[in-house]
């Protein structure tokens, strides 16, 4: 027979295609050989005594260690069965820990650390979450509503602008009577909104009143008062590289993603509101 004719034999062909057939069944499925095969490597039992010193604070026993790759293999296995049965398809736990393992690869790569440069245009381009609060100083004179009538406190006041010692003023309370370089949401939190509201707006240097806290009546007066400032890079360090590094796997995940995007083709087959 000569090979043309050969060649047009119909079970020929029929031998051929079962061939590739075969071919692409394995190199497809899961099930091939290496799936029969468990190999338990030095670096996983490396990271099994890791693990268990961590948590035990001592070295596991040679009974101990057998247990623990005893367990690998069982684990091992069990998954392996899994997936061969098709467990981890349209898994909503599976497909959310495969993401997750995705996206902190993708976010990974590639990255260095930051220089200086890098740390400080992040800090100049992003200066409101380094911002350092306003700040307010001043003194308060307080007193107790139940026992002091607003005539009282107006007597006092016009006495503070005579120049009267305000030390020898109002009434005694566990409040400071000096706050020095506080931020207005702590005054807000040790005097109440009203009250850190007005010492915020009061002009500097005169007496302002009567101011009410949550505890009663105040007569205040701001001695110093300065507006958010951005600190230099080298006391902002820490949080600035932490703040870089997440930008960056952020901008390195969104990359990666817009990367593999393009090459799928998506199709809604759903009716959208």
């Amino acid at each position: 027979m000569s090979v043309r004719s050969l060649l047009r034999e119909p079970l020929l062909h029929f031998l051929l295609i079962g061939l590739a057939l075969f071919v692409l069944y394995g190199q497809a499925s899961p099930g091939g050989s290496d799936t029969r095969r468990i190999v338990v490597g030095q670096g996983q039992v490396d990271d099994m005594v890791r693990q268990y010193r961590s948590t035990f604070h001592r070295s596991p026993t040679p009974a101990e260690l057998n247990g623990l790759i005893d367990t690998y293999v069982r684990d091992e296995i069990v998954y392996r069965e899994g997936l061969s049965m098709g467990l981890d398809q349209d898994d909503a736990v599976v497909k959310r820990r495969i993401r997750q393992k995705y996206d902190l690869i993708s976010e990974e790569a590639e990255r260095s650390a930051p220089t200086d440069a890098d740390l400080a245009a992040y800090l100049k381009a992003n200066p409101a979450e380094f911002l350092r609060p306003a700040v307010v100083s001043f003194d308060q004179i307080f007193f107790d509503p139940a026992t002091t009538t607003p005539e009282a406190v107006g007597a006092v006041k016009a006495a503070l602008a005579n120049g009267a010692d305000p030390a020898t003023m109002g009434q005694p309370s566990m409040l400071p009577r000096h706050a020095a370089n506080n931020s207005i949401e702590l005054v807000a939190r040790d005097f109440g909104d009203n009250f850190a509201k007005q010492v915020a707006a009061a002009p500097v240097g005169q007496w302002i009143g009567p101011v009410v806290s949550g505890f009663g009546v105040h007569l205040a007066r701001v001695s110093a008062r300065a507006a958010p400032t951005l600190p230099p890079l080298n006391q902002v360090r820490a949080a600035v590289t932490r703040e870089w590094e997440s930008d960056q796997r952020t901008r390195s995940r969104d990359a990666d993603y817009r990367k593999v995007r393009a090459d799928y083709d998506v199709i809604i087959k759903a009716k959208l509101p």
